[in-house]
């Protein structure tokens, strides 16, 4: 396994620097200090705003293929340092080997795909003369860079939800500063050190800043600031929108995925795939499977699928190349879960497998039935290795159980019947809808995002670099 430093440094305008060594980072399963990082004061954090609005204009001014190749060096290092940065994931996040080494995997997607659209970002032409009055006149338009972006980025998906905002900035010319999770800042810091490398990057294009809770608060409601994107909890996010003023918002927040398993499934494909989505990452993953909707014909016989194959999964030390489940991110975290399985089952849910919590943090794969529509464990994003089972007679029933939710981010449907999908993609209040797959399968291109409490615009790199520009028109009068 590699190393870890004893010690990482923030970027500030470009540059590492290590005012302090006041972030301790522990190892998730162990509970020890892993590292230490710097932690970004009020007045570091200012100069990093105020670099990145130095630094908008000669952002603005690369040429794509200067970008481009900015990224591209970005997949090359990551690719040279994969091994380092899949152990980061498992240390700091807890998340088992297989699982980082894939998340690492989608890191190096999701820079070469934003260095492919660096060089396509088109405008358009426009016929103007739609009457008498503008005969002679022509628009054409184009998108330009909305200027210094500020990002808050989680704790579930160190590198590629932070990714999800970095390398669309610099496809389309955005200067950004960045606060990763407290918990899990490593990978984003790793992504700086690479950065950092590129001598063609303006002074000021990019700063990656530790910072306590408190300072959420300069990376929200700082005017010169054109745009914030957030991912992370409701609560948190519609909070932090209320405190943006004038810039544009972006939110990628919570949910509590349902997935429908109809009559005509293939109910061995479908187990494989509601086990990972389950429980991938100790189902710490806002599209994990939460939900899950059986037709009644085939609802005992998939139930017992579900809990003989969730009693198969192992447990433990994530670096272990056999552990499908690991520590979730905090006591806290598994305590509050494990209390919200207690009053299900204590309102009358059935316990099928799983609920118990060892260590702290090692909460067991769980999957309760009959769970009252009040719980907790219904209605709120478990966040966590909990899934519930629930029939449904008919499929208009199935759909109507998915919307039940106030969240909407993506939903899984397991069916032969292309009417019944295409009619679920009319009536899901949802932001996606995965057919034969969970509602946790994603794609880096596809354009992500989700209704209701689950947040507000997309992500997907082109989709994301939409939300980081504004469209400049200009308009022509020909007179000859």
């Amino acid at each position: 396994m590699p190393e870890l430093k004893d010690t990482y440094p923030l970027y500030l305008n470009n540059r590492a620097a290590q005012p302090n060594t006041d972030l301790e980072v522990t190892d998730k399963f162990t509970g020890e200090v892993a590292f230490r990082t710097a932690l970004a004061t009020p007045d570091v954090i200012e100069e990093g705003i105020a670099g990145a609005v130095r630094s908008a204009e000669p952002m603005a001014k690369l040429a794509s293929y200067e970008r481009q190749d900015v990224l591209m060096h970005c997949v090359q290092r990551f690719r040279e340092r994969f091994d380092e940065l899949a152990y980061a994931l498992c240390v700091e996040a807890g998340k088992p080997i297989n699982d980082a080494e894939g998340e690492v995997t989608r890191l190096i997607d999701t820079f070469r795909i934003a260095a492919e659209e660096t060089v396509r970002n088109y405008g358009e032409v426009q016929p103007l003369d739609i009457s008498a009055r503008a005969k002679g006149y022509m628009g054409m338009w184009k998108r330009v860079p909305i200027g210094p972006c500020s990002f808050i980025s989680p704790f579930n998906f160190p590198l590629n939800l932070a990714a999800h905002k970095i390398a669309p900035a610099i496809a389309i010319g955005c200067p950004f500063v960045m606060k990763p999770a407290s918990k899990t800042p490593l990978g984003a810091l790793i992504m700086g050190e690479v950065l950092a490398e590129c001598d063609i990057l303006p002074e000021g294009a990019f700063s990656i800043l530790p910072a306590s809770r408190d300072g959420a608060d300069l990376f929200t409601e700082d005017e010169r600031l054109k745009l914030l994107s957030f991912t992370g909890s409701p609560g948190v996010g519609w909070d932090l929108k209320a405190k943006a003023g004038k810039k544009k918002v972006v939110l990628e927040l919570g949910g509590n995925a349902a997935v429908v398993i109809d009559k005509d499934a293939d109910l061995e494909d479908a187990l494989d795939r509601v086990i990972f989505g389950a429980f991938y990452q100790s189902g710490q993953s806002c599209i994990g499977v939460q939900r899950i909707l059986i037709h009644s014909e085939v609802y005992d016989r998939f139930k017992a699928m579900l809990v003989e194959k969730t009693k198969t999964l192992k447990a433990g030390d994530p670096k272990d190349r056999e552990t499908f489940i690991g520590p979730m991110i905090s006591d806290k975290e598994a305590s509050r879960l494990k209390g919200w399985i207690d009053e299900a089952v204590d309102g009358g849910a059935s316990l099928l497998v799983g609920g118990s919590l060892s260590n702290g943090n090692m909460l067991e794969a769980t999957l309760l039935e009959n769970v009252p529509d009040d719980c907790a464990a219904r209605n709120e994003e478990a966040f966590g290795p909990l899934a519930i089972l629930r029939p449904f007679d008919s499929f208009d029933e199935a759909l109507e159980q998915v919307n039940d939710s106030k969240f909407g981010l993506q939903a899984g449907l397991f069916t032969r019947d292309l009417f019944q999908v295409l009619d679920a993609w009319d009536r899901l209040d949802v932001g996606g809808v995965v057919v034969n797959d969970v509602p946790s399968y994603r794609v880096d291109n596809m354009p992500y995002g989700g209704v209701k409490d689950s947040g507000l615009g997309r992500e997907g790199i082109r989709f994301a670099m939409e939300d980081m520009s504004e469209i400049r028109n200009l308009v022509v009068r020909r007179t000859s």
